[in-house]
């Protein structure tokens, strides 16, 4: 008891700083649910197909353990446990079972784990975005290329763009569950069994979707978890994109919204400092995950088959990514529901800049002008409107009309950011009525 399983070949013990150096138990620790469900399930089969007796799997399932550190893995402290409380028959637990199906099991259970909570926590953002765009449907804001005022839009349409983002990064997750529910016990260490193991009563009992086809791919395979890795990866990369906006849009520069004190810090030397810190410490966590992306596409590119000790390292990238992106995600939601915005600032913003050059051309092209010559006459109004520092609404007719005849009094409808928004019905627009539909859309895919 308390030895190493793998010590039997050995005629002396490893170095202590090779102990400290191999040990996992620092991290795989996280993995004890996993492995005693797997264990429970496990023994009921070795009962079921006659491996050990009934009473004997009954037994195995009573044992309890506590964690110790000079015990080098989660498998370790288990079994170590069971032989303490139940003496030799603990051994049996490991009957055709190699730590190497064993990890790889209890890592996919805890990623299938992960990804339904995860899963959980992008529709929880999600809700708080659909009701924060319900909330502040007449909002008129200035939408933005190359960080440049473009054209007027809802702040709703803004809002909703991101519960795009989220959507996918759901359907990934999802997706990626499929792949991952696969069961690898059986491959014990690379080549299978000698024991007539019912992997399909094992698939069954931990509800995953499949068997694995191939021993050594399954005890080698950690693309599931790079691929979580990869999907939460690309769900901070939408999580940064939001909060750099909320950074910006609560600056004096931009004075579009509010954090709440609540979500907020202050300057140590400063007074009147009101730092947005949150949103800046997920942008800051997004490279947290990409370096765990990367490290563990680095590391599994050039193992051979099967199972490699340089797999131990996906661990703590695993756990810290599912840490990060859960606490972002959740604390993101926190602080949304309590933003305040400008509504004053965002129309005024859009009263300047020429955000209404588009649609000035639009009306050029229905009285007949072709949209490459519009988008050339209204290029010459603005950089006349320039010279005389006004807005294109500010300038009358005949100051317009020296441009192209065609220009009439009813241009004015066409120079209002509220009516340029209100023409964009199309499906996908910005037009209040097509966000309307879009958020009732989203209504009903949250509810389904």
């Amino acid at each position: 008891m308390g030895g190493k399983l793998w010590g039997a070949r050995f005629s002396s013990k490893p170095d202590v700083m090779v102990d400290r150096f191999h040990a996992s138990i620092g991290f795989d620790k996280r993995l004890w649910r996993e492995d005693i469900e797997s264990s429970i399930v496990y023994s009921r089969m070795l009962a079921k197909q006659g491996i050990i007796s009934d009473s004997e799997a009954a037994t195995i399932i009573k044992g309890t353990f506590a964690f110790d550190e000079s015990l080098e893995d989660i498998h370790t402290h288990i079994e170590d446990a069971l032989i303490r409380r139940i003496g030799p028959l603990g051994e049996s637990l490991y009957t055709g079972r190699s730590r190497n199906d064993q990890i790889a099991l209890d890592t996919r259970l805890y990623v299938k784990n992960a990804i339904l909570e995860l899963i959980h926590l992008v529709t929880e953002l999600q809700v708080t975005l659909v009701e924060l765009a319900e909330k502040n449907q007449d909002l008129v804001m200035p939408g933005y290329t190359h960080l440049q005022r473009a054209q007027p839009v809802l702040l709703a349409h803004h809002l909703l763009a991101y519960y795009e983002m989220l959507k996918r990064d759901k359907e990934r997750l999802e997706e990626s569950l499929k792949r991952t529910s696969v069961l690898p016990l059986g491959s014990a260490a690379l080549a299978g069994t000698t024991f007539d193991i019912d992997r399909e009563f094992l698939c069954r009992e931990l509800n995953m979707e499949s068997v694995s086809s191939n021993s050594m791919d399954a005890v080698s395979d950690r693309d599931f978890v790079v691929e979580c890795i990869f999907c939460t990866a690309l769900s901070m990369a939408h999580l940064s994109r939001l909060c750099e906006e909320l950074i910006l849009w609560s600056s004096q520069e931009f004075g579009f919204m509010e954090i709440s004190d609540s979500f907020a810090t202050g300057s140590s030397i400063m007074p009147q400092k009101k730092n947005p810190d949150i949103p800046e410490l997920i942008r800051g966590k997004t490279g947290r995950v990409y370096g765990h992306l990367i490290s563990l596409l680095t590391m599994m590119k050039g193992l051979p088959l099967a199972y490699n000790k340089d797999m131990q390292e996906d661990k703590e990238a695993l756990f810290d990514t599912v840490d990060t992106v859960a606490n972002s995600l959740t604390i993101l939601s926190m602080l949304l529901k309590e933003v305040e915005f400008k509504g004053e600032n965002m129309l005024k913003a859009t009263q300047q800049g020429y955000l209404v050059a588009t649609d000035l051309a639009d009306y050029l092209v229905r009285k007949g002008m072709t949209f490459r010559k519009a988008h050339q006459v209204v290029g010459d109004i603005i950089r006349m409107a320039e010279a005389k520092n006004k807005e294109l609404h500010q300038l009358d007719v005949k100051e317009m009309k020296d441009f192209s005849p065609l220009i009439e009094e009813d241009v004015y409808e066409w120079l209002d950011p509220r009516s340029c928004v209100e023409r964009r019905n199309i499906n996908g627009g910005t037009g209040p009525e097509a966000v309307k539909r879009a958020l009732s859309k989203a209504r009903e895919e949250l509810q389904s």
